[in-house]
């Protein structure tokens, strides 16, 4: 019992002299270390101030540079219901606004006034609202059909360009922010439907002129005062992420502690990124409550939500990156639960390294090879992996998940091959181990 005392005794009295030794070890901290950690500190956030900056940049590029992007973008909203609702809508107002109704009936020839009864359908209620009624049905068989497609993605690439020049101040163009709305003009669809009404029987159609409406696809009371920020952010383009994460990394290789500032910069640019997708949900919310009683919001929503798509993929890639890249720095640390997560995926590698062995499996040279070069193949297939991500034309957060899962299975592969040659010596302590 007194033993027993003891031992618990001295080893108190060593974790005190340990306690005292890190102490006195952060208190004699030398100053440049002091200096480091710093700049360190103030690299990452600017970094991290700049993430939502430069994909936002990034996305300006895209969407107002390039008119094949922002077609791209756009086309799937031909298909979207409450688009096509709204453009149905705004044509057969614009339609309504020139029938009268009386005055053209008037010339209709006595012997087409039955036809022209007819093809209303005779739905009852005033002449007005049938004719609107069949008016719409026109309307909506239109903007439901491929031609409205060809119709609207014409549109949109035609005013794209004078968009373009509009707001980073290139050019005048055919569109002018004098009234903070780019609309597209409707007056090939109301020619469609006049078409179709003709063919419907309703002769009168034929007679109604040429109708010029716009549907409008942004409003903002700001969008004439923004020249000089579209033109900026156009002209950082792709930089500007490239330069966020370049002072993240700087940050992070300045820093003492590296690996605890890996940690806290990946996060800090997966936070960095969220907000920014927040203040897009957000802003969407204040946009729509903005817009005059005259737009439809369903419509402007989805017009809203597909200019911003890409935007909020690329917020999704870098919380992604973070959050994985965070991962995978505290995976390496020394906290318990990483070390019981590093020596139960070893336990597997070897246990599966074990079963092969026992069923006759023979790496021959391979294994010695690999087991010598480890540390250069482990660091290839990173690279590796990164640049995949880089490179790959516009990544979603699944490709991201979906590199990082193959690079998992790499290090698996690899583990498992670098099989130790007999007597060989346990690596040095410091050296990576997958």
């Amino acid at each position: 019992m007194d033993a027993a005392g003891a031992s618990d005794d001295e080893l108190a009295v060593l974790r005190a002299r340990v306690a005292a030794l890190e102490a006195d070890k952060a208190s004699a901290r030398p100053p440049h270390h002091r200096i480091r950690s710093f700049f360190a500190a103030l690299l990452i956030v600017i970094g991290c101030v700049l993430v939502p900056l430069g994909l936002v940049a990034s996305w300006t590029s895209d969407i107002v540079g390039d008119t094949d992007r922002y077609v791209q973008t756009v086309k799937p909203l031909a298909s979207d219901p409450d688009v096509q609702a709204a453009v149905a809508n705004r044509v057969t107002n614009a339609v309504m606004e020139h029938i009268d109704l009386p005055s053209l009936l008037e010339g209709v020839a006595p012997d087409q006034r039955p036809l022209a009864a007819k093809a209303l359908g005779k739905l009852g209620g005033s002449l007005q609202s049938a004719v609107a009624s069949f008016v719409h049905d026109r309307a909506q068989d239109i903007v439901a059909s491929p031609e409205f497609e060809t119709i609207w993605t014409n549109a949109n690439r035609a005013i794209h360009t004078s968009l373009d020049r509009a707001l980073t101040g290139s050019d005048e163009g055919a569109v002018k922010i004098e009234t903070n709305t780019v609309t597209i003009d409707l007056a090939p669809v109301i020619e469609r439907v006049k078409e179709r009404l003709v063919a419907s029987g309703f002769d009168v159609a034929a007679k109604i002129p040429e109708i010029h409406t716009d549907f409008t696809v942004v409003k903002s009371d700001d969008i004439g005062k923004v020249k000089t920020a579209f033109s900026l952010l156009q002209a950082m383009g792709m930089w500007l992420p490239v330069i966020a994460v370049l002072l993240v990394a700087g940050g992070v290789l300045l820093a003492v502690h590296r690996r605890r500032t890996l940690v806290a910069a990946a996060l800090g640019v997966a936070v960095a990124a969220i907000v920014l997708g927040v203040g897009l949900t957000v802003f969407r919310t204040v946009y729509l409550n903005a817009l005059p009683a005259t737009v439809s919001p369903a419509a402007a929503g989805s017009v809203y939500d597909a200019l911003v798509r890409f935007l909020r993929t690329s917020v999704r890639v870098f919380a992604t990156l973070g959050i994985l890249i965070a991962l995978a720095a505290w995976l390496s640390g020394p906290s318990r639960p990483a070390v019981l997560v590093r020596r139960l995926w070893r336990s597997g590698i070897t246990a599966t390294r074990s079963t092969a062995d026992h069923a006759g499996m023979r790496l021959g040279p391979v294994g010695p090879f690999v087991h010598r070069h480890r540390t250069w193949i482990t660091w290839i297939l990173v690279v590796g992996a990164a640049a995949a991500v880089v490179f790959w034309p516009h990544p979603t957060a699944w490709v991201v998940v979906g590199v990082a899962l193959g690079l998992l299975f790499a290090l698996a592969v690899l583990a498992f091959l670098a099989e130790e040659p007999a007597g060989a010596e346990t690596p040095p302590r410091g050296a990576p181990q997958v």
